[in-house]
């Protein structure tokens, strides 16, 4: 697959570089593992994301990448140290990194912006993204409104370069489903969270290992900033006001600190609990490299059942 070709890896899987959480030690581990792990920068300062480079580096000699967020306020200054650094994997969100996707070719950075539907993945094509990863509404914290198994084949079907499946993703047979579809490779969110390595408080841990599918919900639709995250009184609040009619400032109050808070010291009252439908099929935490190793055993399997002699028979019942 194109994603294991480009970075050398034993799996291809990127890890969601998620915020407060894909830390640079996190990001290493992963690396370490056989996948790409990346660094969430998130609102991180350039002094930061260059000290996290530093650390990675130090950590791993294996490829890594690094996430943008493009409303980052230091967004200029980041950009130019991700090409000085030579960065092997930036992959982008919210905003349009066109401006800055010369500079980083030239470095021989590769560019993967995240997408939620056709029309910004054409977008991003045209502008020089050497690849897309494309997320379904199933993953967890802010998301679009195509569902994966709908935006992967469309995305496959429509555009030249890479696309890299994301959302809703946690066991073997899935990914499995995903290769069919025709994607280039596999991003990981919801899943590295029930892992040992994973650098989130207990609470957090164990509220994805005891998540069922009823109680992960969407908040934030009304405003059009959807977010996925498990139901706790925190999203309680945030939906009553949104009932309410209460305007974005007052909305964006309650969430100032959310994550942070669920990440560092497992607040059930005022965290954010981030995490994927997905979340409701992982029942245990195990080492990165024994999860990795199960999906890719299951995936075999899988793939080795399908149409197995009889079972695609015309005729067969």
């Amino acid at each position: 697959m194109w994603l294991s070709n480009q970075f050398k890896l034993k799996y291809p899987i990127l890890q969601g570089g998620m915020a407060h959480v894909a830390t640079p030690e996190f990001a290493a581990a992963v690396s370490n593992a056989g996948a790409l792990g990346q660094v969430g920068t998130g609102a991180m300062s350039a002094i930061e994301v260059k000290a996290a480079i530093k650390s990675i580096r130090e950590l791993t000699d294996r490829p890594f990448g690094i996430n943008l967020m493009l409303l980052n306020p230091e967004v200029e200054a980041i950009a130019e140290l991700l090409a000085a650094e030579q960065v092997p994997l930036i992959s982008t969100g919210a905003g349009n990194p066109g401006k800055y996707i010369p500079m980083w070719h030239e470095a021989g950075c590769k560019v993967i912006p995240v997408v939620p539907s056709l029309n910004l993945a054409k977008r991003m094509e045209g502008i020089g993204a050497d690849a897309v990863i494309a997320e379904g509404q199933e993953a967890g914290g802010h998301i679009g409104e195509v569902s994966s198994f709908v935006l992967w084949p469309l995305l496959t079907a429509n555009l030249e370069i890479p696309v890299i499946a994301a959302g809703g993703i946690a066991n073997g047979r899935q990914l499995a489903a995903a290769k069919l579809l025709g994607v280039s490779g596999f991003q990981l969110g919801t899943p590295f969270l029930a892992t040992d390595e994973c650098p989130i408080h207990e609470n957090y841990r164990s509220a994805v290992l005891r998540a069922k599918d009823s109680q992960i919900t969407v908040i934030g639709r009304r405003n059009g900033l959807p977010c996925r995250l498990l139901k706790t009184p925190l999203t309680h609040r945030y939906q009553e006001l949104e009932r309410e009619g209460a305007d974005k400032i007052e909305l964006e109050k309650i969430l100032l600190g959310s994550l942070r808070r669920a990440v560092k010291t497992g607040d059930k009252d005022t965290g954010a609990y981030m995490m994927g439908q997905s979340a409701a099929l992982i029942a245990e935490s195990v080492p990165i490299a024994e999860r990795l190793a199960q999906l890719f055993i299951e995936a075999e399997t899988a793939i080795k059942e399908f149409c197995t002699p009889g079972d695609c028979d015309e005729n067969s019942q």
